[in-house]
């Protein structure tokens, strides 16, 4: 049943076409009966050509259904005019009605209407009924004429309903397009947030290693167990870079199923002291308080603040020059968390922070406010007076709304 139906839905002109012949079929028989009766000597030419012309209007109608309305109107008025009277395929006038008004132009809607709304009437004004007054005739018009007003009411009521489906089609439509452009947009801002995390690991770790490289180079002959300890360094340091790497790597991975567990966690405050210890044995002096009761904080505020302070020591170490030191500030407010990075080398220029580092080619600054104004927090970057450099960030527990 239904493959049945959906070739009917395929074929919309055979279904038409097997009813029309069905009608014509049944006008057929009325006429033979009418006009070949015993005493009936009327030709049968002209009800047949009405009755053929309806038919064809219906087999037709959802093709062309307003040139078919046309056809059957003007079919109507050669029937008033010529007077044949009403014939078994007028019936076709209701279906045409029907379809124009719920498939057809405007204009041809209320064609329809209006021809249906009339035809009663004036089929009796032009074959009154014998034995009939004219309180009869009336309420006989007004019966005939509730069928095309049905139909009419009935079509309107699908071509609204189509339009409705179409138009919530439409918006389905448009929230799939809406949905697909936020996950590219989704999928931007995550591929910055790893660029962004790929820097910090790489500029840190890198420069550490490429630090120690050298000092052990300088003191291999003369300081054996210093150049020994240098290659420790950059050996954990190198292992910390690849496990960073790793995490970041895994996410933008797709079709492999890993175990949670393969992944190294996010670093956070905790890991701020490892940070600075890193520092220190790869010869940078930093100073390192926390002020306030440590807790518990967002994630995302506890990742904003371990890069912060690592992307600020890194600066420092590039652009610091010989004999720099560094101090680190933590300061646990009631509301958010306080960071103040300074130190007290030659610096760079605050143009070549803003363009991300000395290759121009980093995050620098940029990527800090980025982070700062994903948190809702503040960054305050500049020279401090008499030399040196300061970063100063405030992160709220609560992000802005």
């Amino acid at each position: 049943m239904q493959r049945l139906y959906d070739f009917l839905r395929r074929h919309p002109t055979w279904v038409d076409t097997f009813w029309a012949v069905f009608l014509l079929g049944l006008s057929g028989v009325s006429i033979v009966g009418v006009h070949y009766s015993p005493g009936h000597h009327e030709s049968a030419v002209g009800p047949a050509v009405v009755s053929v012309v309806m038919c064809a209007a219906i087999a037709l109608r959802r093709r062309w259904p307003e040139k078919m309305l046309v056809l059957a109107s003007a079919t109507g008025l050669v029937q008033l005019v010529l007077d044949i009277e009403p014939q078994v395929a007028d019936f076709a006038m209701l279906v045409i009605v029907y379809t124009v008004a719920a498939v057809g132009a405007r204009w041809a809607s209320r064609v329809a209407l209006a021809a249906g709304l009339s035809a009663a009437t004036l089929a009796q004004i032009r074959w009154p009924q014998e034995h009939t007054n004219s309180l009869g005739l009336i309420a006989l018009a007004i019966f005939q004429t509730v069928p095309f007003a049905l139909a009419w009411v009935l079509g309107d009521s699908m071509r609204t309903r189509r339009a409705y489906f179409a138009q919530l089609e439409e918006r389905a439509a448009r929230l799939e397009k809406e949905r697909e452009a936020q996950a590219k947009v989704a999928v931007a801002a995550e591929r910055a947030r790893i660029a962004r995390e790929l820097h910090d690991v790489v500029a840190h770790n890198v420069s550490v290693m490429v630090v120690q490289a050298d000092g052990a180079a300088y003191v291999l002959d003369s300081a054996p167990d210093q150049a020994k300890k240098a290659l420790e360094t950059i050996s954990s340091t190198g292992r910390q870079a690849l496990a960073e790497m790793r995490r970041l790597l895994g996410v933008l991975r797709t079709g492999e199923h890993k175990e949670v567990g393969e992944y190294v966690p996010q670093p956070d405050v905790e890991q701020i002291d490892d940070l600075v210890e890193q520092c220190r044995t790869s010869g940078l002096p930093v100073d390192f308080k926390v002020e306030g009761t440590p807790r518990p904080l967002p994630s995302g505020v506890e990742l904003t603040a371990y890069r912060i302070v690592q992307e600020a020591l890194t600066n420092t170490r590039k652009h610091g020059g010989p004999n720099t030191g560094a101090s680190v500030r933590l300061v646990y407010f009631d509301d958010g968390l306080g960071l103040l990075v300074e130190d007290d080398g030659k610096g760079a220029p605050h143009e070549l922070y803003e363009e991300g580092g000395a290759d121009g080619q980093g995050h620098g600054l940029i990527g800090m406010r980025e982070r700062v104004g994903m948190v809702g927090g503040t960054l305050d970057a500049g020279p401090r007076p008499g030399g040196g450099f300061r970063i100063s960030a405030l992160l709220p527990l609560k992000p802005a709304h």
